[in-house]
């Protein structure tokens, strides 16, 4: 039987072969399939029963041994849908069983790919080449989780995203600890800061219920000017306001006719001894003659003064002041040039915390831009909100004073009158030597505000901790670091794509993208004994257990997984089956003439 053994167990080793051979063909014919995973081959020797001492070599059979576990290399493509997964796990898909109005009805059956070649059908399933269906979990629009654990088939229509009003608005910004506003002066203390009293009667800006804050005297200092004295020194209060060279009198003299307006009063020059009352004053006068007579008409108690050749004038509590001569160039011989103003600290009524439209004008003087952000009402219809920053103390000014500010939105460019134009947040924002918000207010809300007609809500401006600073900045600028808002108008599906948290991301036409649905990827204890169908996938068995979702590997979007079969490995495969089925019937063509042999001895 020995022979007629061998010549068996030489056919088996001709189906064994035959069978290696036909999957190193199946290997090299998908080499360019989309995450194809190649089938090696298994030999498995069979022995007969026999005695110890007569054991045979015994025959072959072959078995399939799967590579579902090797990944492929994955490569970068240019649809926005494509996918891999870099590391263990499968798409969890389904196949139709058959089609309805051009409508897919599903069988049911979970299968399983790596196969990531999805692309959105004219139904808006997410189909690979193989034609699967991607299945997923949908994401609450709301929450932003996943809406259930359970896998379904996905489909993204052009839906329609419906508008969401603005309710938080995050600020960052830093204040110009000086802020150059039109009206500064920094030969002024406070001109930097807004004055409740230059605005109309009734409506302080301050912030909503800020008592009346007290008159304060402004002074406004002339150059440092000298006489026509031999050798010239500098000006004094005794020093003539008319007279000779060499004489201690002013560079260039004043002479009869000639005025100096202060807030609307007339004071006139008159020839040496003709002046009478408050309103005229002598050519020959002195300079503190003159200071004592714009005092009085100013009705201040604070007397102006004259230091080192440079005079100071002072408003007083009672009165703005605004001061010019007609004789520019005697006027320049004092320390000034055009209209000298001093305008006075405090004043005004309780804070209204409004701008009108009369006061529009000197509240952008008093103030600084401080950014602008579109907001979108209930409705998705945009609305441009403006902000401002106004400073209405500074701690430069001593004592029982802190750097302070307010923030005002615009409620309507267009105001004119007592229409209201700009709104106070009624906060007041304080801030401490360092630069540092002190207390911190971590937000403010805009309790029902309307702008420009339209009406907001009350959205939340968050300003987190430490958003907003007070430091130096040369530009006096507000330098908004961040403004940023929720809301956004309606919109509709545009196209989808694989964000890089593994789900798929919707992108509108008003230029939102929102997560979709979460992809469902599964693995298995038994990878290796799932059962192959076509097109790439993959069917549970119970050698591989059931599918387990979340301990998969990451979805790399805009990428496609390649096949893992090795060409030259292949082909050196491909080598030694050849040979091997060759030396197999060698084995039959020796058998033959043996048996032929033994055949020919009978004879």
């Amino acid at each position: 039987m020995g022979i007629f053994g061998a010549l068996t167990t030489a056919v088996g080793g001709l189906r064994a072969n035959s069978y290696a051979l036909e999957n190193v063909s199946g290997n090299i014919a998908n080499s360019q399939t989309t995450a194809f995973k190649r089938i090696d081959t298994s030999f498995l020797d069979l022995i007969p029963q026999t005695a110890t001492t007569s054991q045979l070599a015994g025959g072959v059979t072959t078995q399939s041994r799967s590579t579902n576990s090797v990944q492929g290399d994955v490569q970068t493509a240019s649809v926005a849908t494509f996918m891999a997964i870099n590391g263990n796990g499968f798409f969890a898909v389904q196949k139709p069983g058959n089609f309805t109005d051009g409508t897919p009805v599903f069988d049911g059956v979970d299968r399983f790919t790596r196969r990531g070649d999805f692309q959105l059908d004219k139904s808006g399933y997410l189909v690979n080449g193989a034609g699967y269906y991607l299945q997923g979990v949908p994401i609450d629009p709301t929450t932003g989780n996943p809406s259930g654990s359970s896998p379904q088939v996905l489909r993204f229509q052009n839906d329609f995203l419906p508008a969401q009003q603005t309710t938080r608005i995050d600020y960052r910004a830093n204040l110009a600890s000086y802020p150059l506003t039109t009206k500064h002066d920094v030969s002024v203390p406070g001109s930097e800061l807004i004055a409740p009293g230059s605005y109309s009667t009734g409506h302080n800006p301050l912030a909503l219920g800020t008592p009346s804050a007290p008159y304060t005297d402004a002074s406004r200092s002339g150059t440092t000017q000298n006489n026509k004295a031999t050798p010239s020194v500098a000006n004094t209060a005794a020093t003539l306001l008319s007279g000779a060279a060499g004489t201690n009198s002013i560079s260039t003299s004043f002479v009869a006719g000639d005025t100096i307006t202060v807030n609307g009063q007339t004071l006139t020059f008159m020839a040496s001894g003709t002046a009478v009352g408050a309103n005229e004053i002598n050519v020959d006068d002195t300079i503190g003659t003159l200071l004592g007579k714009i005092d009085a008409l100013q009705q201040t108690s604070t007397a102006s003064t004259i230091s080192g050749g440079s005079i100071t004038l002072h408003s007083g509590t009672n009165f703005n002041l605004t001061i010019s001569s007609s004789n520019t160039a005697a006027w320049a011989a004092l320390g000034f040039t055009g209209t000298v103003t001093a305008q006075r600290g405090g004043g005004g009524g309780v804070g209204t915390g409004q701008v009108v439209g009369n006061d529009n004008s000197t509240f952008l003087a008093e103030s600084i831009a401080g950014g602008a952000v579109t907001t979108y009402d209930v409705s998705g219809a945009p609305v441009n909100l403006q902000f401002r920053w106004a400073k209405v103390d500074s701690a430069s000014l001593g004592a029982g004073h802190t750097d302070t500010w307010n923030l005002f939105y615009q409620v309507n460019p267009n105001a004119t009158g007592t229409q209201v134009s700009w709104q106070n947040v009624n906060t007041n924002f304080t801030f401490s030597a360092s630069g540092q918000m002190t207390p911190a207010i971590p937000s403010v809300e805009l309790t029902n505000a309307v702008v420009n007609g339209v009406a907001l809500g009350s959205p939340v401006i968050n300003f987190g901790t430490g958003g907003v600073t007070q430091f130096a900045d040369a530009n006096g600028n507000v330098q908004v670091n961040q403004i940023q808002q929720d809301g956004f108008p309606a919109g509709q599906l545009q196209s989808v794509g694989v964000g890089t948290n593994g789900r798929i991301v919707g992108n509108y036409s008003n230029g939102r993208n929102l997560d979709l649905a979460e992809i469902s990827v599964a693995t298995f204890n038994g990878t290796n004994f799932l059962k192959r169908v076509n097109g790439g996938a993959f069917e549970m068995t119970d050698g591989s257990g059931q599918a387990l979702y979340g301990k998969a590997g990451t979805i790399v979007g805009s990428s496609l997984e390649g096949s893992n079969t090795d060409i030259a490995d292949e082909f050196t495969k491909l080598i030694v089956t050849q040979q091997a089925y060759s030396a197999n019937t060698k084995v039959i063509t020796t058998s033959n003439t043996m048996v032929q042999d033994l055949l020919n001895v009978l004879r």
